[in-house]
């Protein structure tokens, strides 16, 4: 064989394997988004709850529909609080919970007791010399105590605000019928800046950069690399659960602690503030849940984009491996879907991946 025929025989082999793996590639991605899109199922709200089908427009332009839900202020499916003990001899059962570094804390009597050696900071003492905690005893003190600009007199109060307080308070959410994909993910707007990619919130007015240009994981099985830094302009709810309570943005547990205040969450995860009403900053498996017949983790509602929201475990107690820079990863059963992150990070979601209804 002559070795001009040399030549172009391994040319064409060499193009050969090009295109077969390009086919490969091509047939590859295919398959990782062949997962179908999974429309809300208004049914899984619960009782107490109205949800109809209105007309919307996403952040993105589309002209939809979405589901309009009106819920009550107050969760339907679970008892709310404590938040604060009574005396420093109580045990967990009198109060709520409280996050730092990521970890959970119950906040007992022992808890309050310690908070100068928990924060390495003397100007903590929240009892009086019987070991009775200072904390709020009214709706005027609940208003003052959660003022940014919280006067002395609430230093170091614990601030539990009641459910009589916000008995008549509803709440009104659109999130879009059919999910639809962006094509770069919406970071959520909160302030100082963004939880990263784990769901830990920084310090609050602290702002940590995106990850660099090509250094992300897709979302939705789209490449993102090469483009800006994220954008922040989102909203600040994370989602909802089935009872109608909103998934909040993280608590600003910088500007509570710099006031010398307490106002810790329940054991679902919730506390109360006058306009919010009852809302959730941690998903500890206390709201209705959903399990699945395939060991996912249990689904426990829905994001602002409309896709489904699961625990951060399933039933296993492993955690998903592929999740993107949402937490969010598909399957064939559910689509593209989320998973929380862990409570004691202050946060649900970092992003969404869909468009939200504006």
């Amino acid at each position: 064989m002559k070795k001009a025929q040399v030549i172009i025989l391994i040319s064409l082999l060499i193009c050969s394997v090009v295109w077969i793996a390009s086919i490969s590639r091509i047939d590859r991605i295919a398959t990782e988004n062949s997962g179908n899109v999974v429309e809300v199922d208004p049914a899984l709200f619960l009782e107490g709850t109205t949800v109809t089908k209105v007309p919307c427009t996403l952040s993105d332009g589309t002209a939809t529909d979405c589901y309009q839900i009106v819920a009550k202020g107050l969760p339907t499916d679970h008892e709310m609080g404590p938040w604060c003990p009574d005396n420093i001899s109580d045990d967990a059962e009198a109060g709520g919970i409280w996050m730092k570094d990521g970890e959970v804390y119950d906040v007992d009597g022992a808890f309050i007791e310690n908070m100068a050696s928990f924060y390495n900071d003397d100007t903590w003492h929240m009892y009086d010399a019987d070991g009775n905690i200072y904390k709020t005893e009214t709706i005027e003190d609940c208003e003052n105590a959660a003022n940014p600009n919280v006067g002395e007199e609430y230093k170091n109060f614990c601030v539990e605000c009641l459910p009589s307080y916000v008995a008549n308070i509803t709440q009104t959410y659109l999130i879009p019928v059919t999910p639809v994909m962006l094509d770069s993910p919406k970071y959520f707007g909160m302030g100082g800046g963004r939880p990263p990619a784990d769901g830990a919130g920084p310090p609050l007015g602290e702002r940590r950069e995106g990850p660099p240009a090509g250094d992300r994981k897709a979302v939705g099985n789209r490449p993102t690399g090469g483009r800006p830094g994220p954008d922040l302009s989102g909203p600040s709810q994370r989602g909802i659960a089935f009872n109608g309570i909103v998934f909040d943005a993280p608590a600003p547990q910088d500007a509570i602690l710099g006031a010398y205040t307490l106002a810790p969450f329940d054991d679902a995860g919730g506390h109360i503030n006058l306009h919010a009403g009852y809302h959730y900053h941690a998903a500890t498996g206390v709201s209705t849940k959903i399990d699945q017949a395939d060991k996912h983790s249990a689904m426990i509602g829905y994001a602002m984009d409309g896709h489904g929201i699961y625990e951060r475990l399933d039933a296993a107690g492993n955690e998903p491996s592929d999740l993107d820079e949402c937490r969010g990863h598909t399957d064939e059963i559910r689509g593209y879907h989320y998973h929380v992150a862990a409570p004691g990070t202050n946060s649900f979601l970092p992003c969404l991946a869909g468009a939200y209804a504006k």
